[in-house]
């Protein structure tokens, strides 16, 4: 399967499993056929224990439909692919049988390249890891029912949490959080426990972890550790621009790690040169500064070419060891072992009602500046800017500004959970969905998180500059010149009054809306009116 296909399958060769059909030879019956998804790149995964290489077979498959049901960018297409690619050279090397097919043989979906295999190969069983979306968990269910096979599905042993462990911990609960799962998770691993107590006395450091930059921003850091595409990069960024010209996106800024040597090698970068300051600093912002002191990760993680494991004992010993404040150790493991885990509970537990989500009844559509990032709001201009060049953004940009505007937009939900899995490199549904419909656009009515997490344009104005350099004036919400964020957090609140009048963590704000006169609440609907016709909104491009 490698003839002709490109500068990469030549680098590759002797790599692909021929066809026996090909060769003229009848179909070869083998014991399991073992799939490989793309974000399953782990070589302690499962799906080899008591692989026989002399009966089973490997499977991994580039298909269009993976960059087309949400209109993937072009960066996070390459980080797929190529990954994919490296890990399959990996195989290789261990001398595995591997059937792979790529992008430019013309399969749709991974049922068509799977139809494609079972041409040539009669397995008794098929195996799977647990997939990380429910959508391609069904597409391999139905297509091993339609051909009367077995399908084998494997429990994914990349994460922390046992199987099962968190159904049983969510049983009886009347309210899901967070802080105690991790509680949980932290006194069975003992990560960061001293004689059944946290370390440092407090199980959490986040009042510590709020800080802003100063007015001269966040001075000099250490260049960030950027990867230069390989000729299987190069080729699988040929590739995707081929395939999918029209995508958002850039090529050329690629700079992720596409191995598991890249991925430790940032994990090295990280622990020594940003970990320090990432505690203190995790929620600030800054024009032109993508990556602060973030650890850029999570694509790494979510593909598995790194265990939360290891990353989450590389950032304890660095902490032992003195390198770093416990602020910054605690916070960083907490968005691992703590909201990495829980996110991944939530998906399984409310599938497939997350995608029918929507609590608020927010109905209109993503503006297009989203796919663009032609915006006159500096904050959104910065944020989306980033997303577009390097398929990133850190959490409180997410959050707080992408998110943020798109909940005050009331944008239906499943639109702005298409545009966060299409955007980002690390989006894979599991962790993507929960995030954005939860945390994010509050469509689980507080399943998630206990309130909307709203704010006027001064919680931006104090996180960064941007508003600095920006058109618009955070503290105004009525005239030409007032932020769309402020203006829009009065109208949402003014929609959803009755909601949040007497909720515990908002009733302050419905006081505030109340204690507005009659003249500028009218101004700000109408002010609102005019930021709406402002910027279209078609919902995808």
């Amino acid at each position: 399967m490698g003839e002709g296909l490109g500068a990469s399958a030549l680098l590759l060769e002797g790599l692909w499993e021929r066809s026996p059909h090909a060769r003229g030879i009848p179909m070869k019956p083998i014991r399991n056929l073992c799939l490989i998804l793309g974000d399953q790149l782990n070589s302690d995964s499962l799906l080899f224990d008591g692989f026989d290489p002399n009966q089973d077979l490997l499977w991994m498959a580039e298909v269009a439909e993976e960059s087309q049901h949400v209109m993937s960018n072009k960066q996070r297409s390459v980080m797929f692919l190529s990954a994919m690619r490296h890990f399959a050279q990996e195989l290789h090397a261990r001398q595995l049988p591997l059937n792979y097919y790529f992008l430019q043989q013309g399969f749709g979906r991974f049922v068509d390249a799977l139809g494609d295999c079972l041409s040539h190969y009669t397995p008794r069983r098929l195996r799977v890891v647990l997939p990380g979306e429910y959508r391609v968990l069904q597409q391999l269910k139905a297509f091993a029912a339609d051909r009367g096979l077995p399908l084998e599905v494997l429990p994914d042993n990349h994460f922390i949490a046992k199987p099962g462990e968190f159904t049983a911990w969510q049983q009886g609960k009347r309210q899901l959080r967070m802080e105690y799962w991790y509680r949980q998770l932290r006194k069975r691993t003992g990560i960061l426990m001293h004689g059944g107590v946290p370390v440092g006395g407090d199980w959490n450091y986040d009042q510590e972890n709020r800080a802003a930059f100063g007015p001269r921003g966040p001075g000099f850091r250490e260049p960030e550790l950027m990867f230069v595409a390989d000729e299987i990069t190069r080729e699988v960024q040929s590739r995707v621009d081929e395939n999918f010209p029209g995508h958002p996106g850039k090529i050329l800024s690629f700079g992720w790690p596409v191995t598991r040597l890249h991925a430790l090698q940032l994990l090295e970068f990280f622990i020594h040169h940003q970990l320090p300051l990432f505690g203190t600093y995790q929620d600030a912002m800054w024009t032109q500064e993508p990556w602060l002191h973030h650890s850029r990760l999570s694509a790494a993680l979510n593909l598995k070419l790194l265990s939360p494991w290891e990353v989450i004992r590389a950032a304890e010993q660095a902490y032992k060891e003195g390198q770093v404040p416990l602020n910054a150790a605690e916070g960083f493991i907490r968005q691992i072992l703590g909201w990495r885990e829980y996110v991944r509970g939530l998906y399984w537990s409310f599938m497939p009602d997350w995608l029918q989500m929507n609590a608020l009844d927010a109905q209109n559509n993503l503006p297009d500046f989203y796919w663009t990032g032609a915006v006159d709001m500096n904050c959104l201009a910065q944020s989306l800017g980033q997303v577009l060049e390097h398929g990133y953004g850190h959490h409180i940009q997410r959050l707080m500004v992408t998110g943020l505007f798109a909940l005050l937009w009331q944008t239906q939900p499943r639109q702005v959970h298409s545009w966060y899995l299409a955007m980002y490199v690390d989006a894979v549904e599991w962790v993507e969905l929960p995030n954005v419909l939860g945390m994010s656009q509050y469509a689980d009515a507080g399943i998630m998180a206990s309130k909307p997490y709203i704010a006027t344009g001064r919680y931006i104005a104090k996180m960064s500059n941007y508003c600095d350099q920006c058109c618009y004036k955070p503290d105004d919400a009525e005239t030409d010149k007032a932020c769309p964020f402020t203006t829009l957090y009065w109208e949402f609140l003014a929609r959803h009054r009755q909601r949040f009048a007497h909720h515990p963590r908002l009733a302050l704000q419905v006081k505030h809306l109340d204690a507005q006169s009659e003249a500028k609440r009218s101004a700000i609907t109408e002010r609102a009116k005019a930021i709406r016709a402002r910027y279209p909104a078609s919902g995808y491009p």
